[in-house]
């Protein structure tokens, strides 16, 4: 019997946090690799550069009726996201594309270049009935690309001229840009902001989220926002089992001194395909502790890596999810935080839009070379 090829040794690419262009669930053909024992053990991933393309959207309100999410409508500028967060639950929607939900999802972005004009022309119907907008839920709106796109910018432009509400969550600084526009849509109370924390260590955000802002930038951010008027909430998203789950009280008293006035957590979510995208890490990154982090994963989710059901999706069943909802309500409750993600926001004020016509953009590729 000829021996089981060996499985080939995962890359880790610099600035990255797929190992892997892992094919989504619609690709006709699966493929894994193995070691045929000719590559060198020192092999080096060579620099992956991200790829963005213009998209004309035909839509760009999303609306739920999801009982566990503080929101209705959502407004995403972006498909596909730089920040590369190896726990991103919007990873699979790539697959939809034709392309990886891994490396793919944070190296080949869309950009909704048509967004301002979209929502200008949905806020102008007479059948439009305000309510918050979130800004950036599937994909964060201030990933690295809007600092010369400026979609975002423009969105919340629209939505400042029309005294419409917004809450937005990110987890980049590249926010503190816009505080012209939303300081003053606070002080009407028609902003607020949630900024996402994972962890206070640098060196283990660089892998789980590597182009993301630096937690102790993040805090700056929250300070920042906190001291222009804007009601900063933080979320702990994902606590990880053994990974980040140690620092949660941490993290959260780091937020409060910084100014975070509520707080929420979402337990490791591993939809589709970022369960596997996320066991490839693991081995990668802490093949020590892999199969612990997963079976703690699974005990939450009744022996399976993801549970989709409302209610449970979030923050997971069993003896270790209570404890944890009892670690995280005592430490709010300590550090003074109240346990919600959004403030009530004021749509009485809301001045409907004089409607324009919709302008044609390029829609050839852009792309941005980044050397890292």
């Amino acid at each position: 019997m000829s021996p089981k090829p060996l499985i080939a040794p995962l890359i880790h690419y610099k600035g990255r946090g797929a190992t892997t262009h892992l094919p989504g669930r619609f690709e006709i053909d699966q493929r894994d690799s193995f070691d045929d024992g000719w590559s060198p053990d020192d092999i080096e991933a060579p620099p992956l550069h991200t790829e963005v393309f213009s998209e004309q959207a035909k839509s760009i309100l999303t609306y739920n009726t999801s009982p566990d999410l503080p929101f209705n409508v959502s407004l995403n500028p972006y498909r596909g996201c730089e920040h590369g967060c190896i726990y991103c639950f919007a990873r699979p929607t790539h697959s939809y594309l034709g392309l990886s939900p891994g490396l793919d999802f944070e190296s080949r972005l869309y950009a909704k270049v048509n967004a301002p004009q979209l929502l200008e022309r949905e806020l102008a119907k007479p059948s439009y009935q305000p309510q918050p907008i979130a800004l950036g839920i599937n994909t964060d709106a201030y990933q690295p690309i809007e600092r010369k796109l400026c979609i975002t910018r423009r969105v919340l432009e629209v939505l400042h001229t029309c005294a419409h509400p917004v809450g937005l969550i990110t987890k980049s600084s590249l926010i503190e840009r816009d505080l012209d526009l939303l300081a003053p849509m606070a002080e009407r109370q028609q902003a607020t902001v949630t900024i996402s924390m994972t962890t206070l260590d640098a060196t283990l955000a660089r892998i789980l989220e590597p182009r993301a802002a630096a937690p102790e930038r993040r805090l700056r951010t929250v300070q920042r926002l906190a001291a222009a008027g804007i009601p900063v909430a933080v979320s702990i998203a994902p606590v990880i089992p053994f990974i980040t789950e140690p620092e949660l009280e941490r993290v959260l008293a780091a937020c409060a001194s910084a100014g975070a006035t509520s707080a929420n957590y979402v337990v490791l979510r591993l939809p589709w395909e970022v369960a596997p995208l996320f066991r490839q890490w693991l081995a990668t990154h802490f093949p020590d502790r892999a199969q612990r982090v997963m079976n703690r994963v699974q005990e939450m989710r009744d022996g399976k890596d993801y549970r989709a059901e409302f209610g449970q999706r979030m923050q997971g069943e069993g003896l270790w999810a209570n404890l944890l909802q009892q670690r995280f309500a005592n430490a709010v409750r300590r550090l003074g935080l109240k346990r919600c993600q959004y403030e009530p926001l004021d749509s009485s004020s809301f001045m409907r839009p004089v409607l324009k016509p919709i302008r044609q953009g390029a829609t050839a590729q852009l792309t941005l070379f980044d050397n890292e």
